[in-house]
């Protein structure tokens, strides 16, 4: 398996799936002015994704591209359907943050039938040879980073361990699968619930989950969104000792950090991703020297290395 594999689904929300051109045009013909047509395939509506957005639009703005974006809203279907639109307006090559890396093969296809290629962010299923490239995030191992921070903290103590997972799928079963498989033996995770990368819900959850289990010590959490809600509900019941690891980077993770409401983050920026996505797949296409599989650096992040945490979104 390699780093960013999975089995499944990535992560959130809403907006409309209607394809966008980023740039001038209706994006029905093919561009008279020799610019590259890049589409752009989103997987949800998080802060990530988001970002994530920002970072390939700009990108793409700084090289000369006419982009166009879509978005999956964490439907496996609608992600399919979207590449489909995207072939028919002529792009010379898709960029997908992926819903559901089990129906990547069918996407690559779906793509390769009208001869565009698929360049994947964050995550890659075990073979690499029918796609462009990708940028990947090795969420297993920021799973592992967050254990290690656990294990240490903890000290051999005995520790009660929750897990606020996101939605079932890739990114999730990642993070989760990486951080159980690194904590400590006397680190025990004693519940495992979605979160759905759902603030509201995480709220509920961590609510439920310190009344069964009042002596818990640790919280992974799928991403600060949720964490900040589940901080909000450990607090409320009387649970303020229950440290919090994360995963993301964002300004508002950092500034927890900084504050001590969140213990740990392990950074993935999404800028980075997307600045990364861009360049390389133009280097491809071109012929020109790039990592077919390149990774975004993790960097875990505490109250004592904020200085090193990437910037997070443009």
């Amino acid at each position: 398996m390699r780093p960013g594999t999975s089995r499944r689904t990535l992560a959130a929300s809403a907006v409309g799936a209607a394809l966008v051109l980023s740039g001038c045009g209706d994006g029905s013909a093919p561009a008279q002015d020799g610019a590259v047509r890049i589409g752009f395939v989103n997987g949800a509506h998080t802060d990530f994704h988001t970002c994530l957005q920002g970072a390939v639009e700009l990108a793409a703005e700084k090289e000369g591209v006419k982009l166009f974006t879509a978005n999956s809203r964490q439907d496996a279907g609608r992600e399919l359907t979207n590449i489909g639109e995207m072939t028919a307006w002529n792009v010379d090559a898709l960029i997908v943050q992926s819903v559901d890396i089990d129906a990547l093969p069918g996407d690559i296809a779906r793509a390769r039938k009208d001869g565009v290629p698929v360049f994947l962010t964050s995550v890659v299923p075990d073979d690499t040879s029918d796609i462009l490239g990708a940028v990947v995030v090795d969420l297993e191992q920021a799973g592992r980073l967050d254990a290690d921070w656990v294990g240490k903290d903890a000290d051999g103590r005995r520790a009660e361990v929750g897990i606020i997972a996101g939605a079932p799928g890739a990114a999730s079963d990642l993070l989760v699968s990486g951080f159980t498989s690194a904590l400590p033996a006397n680190a025990e995770v004693v519940a495992t619930r979605p979160g759905m990368f759902d603030p509201v819900t995480a709220r509920a959850v961590a609510k439920s989950m310190v009344r069964e289990h009042p002596g818990l010590d640790y919280a992974f959490v799928a991403n600060e969104e949720m964490a900040l809600a589940a901080r909000s509900s450990f607090d409320a019941a009387g649970a303020r000792g229950v440290r919090i690891v994360t995963v993301n980077g964002t300004d508002k993770g950092l500034a927890a950090i900084k504050q001590g409401t969140l213990s740990a983050t392990v950074t993935n920026s999404p800028l980075v991703n997307g600045t990364m996505a861009v360049r390389n797949t133009l280097a491809l296409l071109a012929g020109k020297q790039a990592d077919r599989i390149d990774s975004v650096p993790l960097v875990l992040v505490t109250k004592g290395n904020l200085d090193q945490a990437p910037q997070y979104c443009p």
